[in-house]
């Protein structure tokens, strides 16, 4: 039945396929490291130091990535980027005795350049599936691969929480690397060579774009994950431990639930922003959600600050503020394919998606930081900050409509 299909979607079935089975373990490793870290007695700012060479070195990967996908092809980069999380698995399967600080971060930093050179690859490779006058389908696949993938992201988390307390930190990540390596050779044997592979020559200096368009969008994505993650990352899978007194199943659980959730919102993104009307969103679009984003967030911080029902507050805002942000998520990430050039996709895609690490390292240090010296509410309210500056930032993306 498969081969009946046509080519193309038999090569985005692959790419999907191989980003769910990245996703899955990306979101695992991360709540594994949280709390099993925390378990040995880690503090916020120690817990947060561990991603910090995942996060930076996803900033240069994006950077470097994108000229690499289109020099080399998609299909290398992707590839790449599993045989990398494989290594960097491996890597934590050592004796606990060798599981110092120093060297998770080494694990961490090439775990962070398998995700982004993986995420950057499936990304860009839509763009070369899909007519560029099919805007309304782009926006309809970028959505798909990007809900489903955060929805996986959230089973991940579950995962990860489930697998410490089943079969132990060691066991969990040698089980997480069998099984992506039987996909990477899935993936040497089936994806297409060269796709993605820009037809003109590509110069290491076009890695820093010169549109516009595409540099406030990219401003706009770095506050906004910024905004997300200095107090999602280390903050809050910690204050439910410690405030709340939820184990480590309840804690991944929960921010599975969420992840899996805002997954499925990012899914229906084209729904909810009015595509059936007939015009897909522009950069006004993206401003007035990011805009409603920031009026949700500073309602949980005034729950949190005056201790107002503080476990319910978190509850229900974290779920509200999943909503709204996955629509953001969704807008930004089929401007970025819709802005990007058709040939080099991958440069213009890299370049945003190097934003968007930065935002996350800004936000994962702040979330440790901001947690350990002034607590979770203090972490809300930076978060509002940085949606504040998105909204004043996103004024600027260009409002033109296109059909669906």
């Amino acid at each position: 039945m498969i081969s009946a299909l046509s080519k193309d979607v038999r090569q985005y079935m692959l790419v999907t396929f191989n980003y769910w089975n990245f996703t899955i373990t990306d979101g695992a490793l991360r709540m594994l490291v949280v709390l099993h870290f925390h378990e040995l007695g880690y503090g916020a700012l120690q817990i947060a130091s561990l991603f910090l060479f995942y996060e930076f070195f996803g900033v240069v990967t994006n950077l470097v990535g994108g000229w690499l996908g289109a020099k080399l092809g998609l299909n290398r980069t992707m590839n790449i980027g599993l045989a990398m999380q494989v290594v960097a698995l491996l890597m934590l399967a050592v004796p606990s005795s060798y599981l110092s600080v120093l060297w998770v971060m080494l694990a961490q930093a090439i775990s962070g350049i398998a995700k982004d050179l993986n995420k950057m690859s499936a990304k860009s490779a839509i763009k070369t599936l899909v007519p560029n006058e099919q805007q309304g389908a782009l926006y309809k696949w970028i959505a798909i691969l990007t809900g489903s993938k955060n929805a996986l992201k959230g089973a991940g988390f579950f995962i990860g929480g489930l697998l410490l307390a089943l079969i132990g930190f060691k066991g969990a990540v040698i089980a997480m690397a069998i099984i992506l390596a039987s996909v990477l050779v899935l993936s040497l044997c089936s994806l297409e060579k060269d796709l993605g592979k820009a037809k003109s020559k590509i110069k290491f200096k076009e890695i820093f774009s010169k549109s516009a368009s595409i540099n406030i969008l990219s401003a706009a994505r770095m506050f906004l994950f910024g905004a997300r993650d200095v107090w999602f990352v280390v903050a809050l899978p910690i204050y439910l431990s410690q405030v709340f007194n939820w184990d480590h199943t309840m804690v991944g659980g929960f921010l599975a639930i969420w992840v899996i959730a805002y997954g499925f919102v990012q899914g229906f993104a084209p729904k909810i922003t009015g595509k059936a009307s007939g015009v897909v969103p522009d950069g006004r679009a993206a401003m007035r959600w990011v805009a409603l984003l920031c009026v949700v967030t500073m309602l949980v911080a005034v729950g949190v600050q005056f201790n107002w029902q503080a476990e319910l507050t978190i509850v229900v805002g974290l779920l509200a503020f999943g909503a709204v942000f996955a629509v953001n998520s969704s807008l930004h990430s089929y401007l970025i394919v819709s802005y990007a050039k058709g040939d080099g996709v991958s440069l213009d895609v890299g370049f945003y998606y190097m934003a968007n690490a930065m935002g996350r390292l800004i936000g994962t240090i702040l979330s440790g930081l901001v947690y350990q010296m002034y607590g979770f509410a203090m972490c809300l309210w930076v978060s509002v900050a940085f949606l504040l500056i998105t909204t004043i930032i996103s004024v600027r993306l260009p409002v033109q409509s296109h059909s669906a």
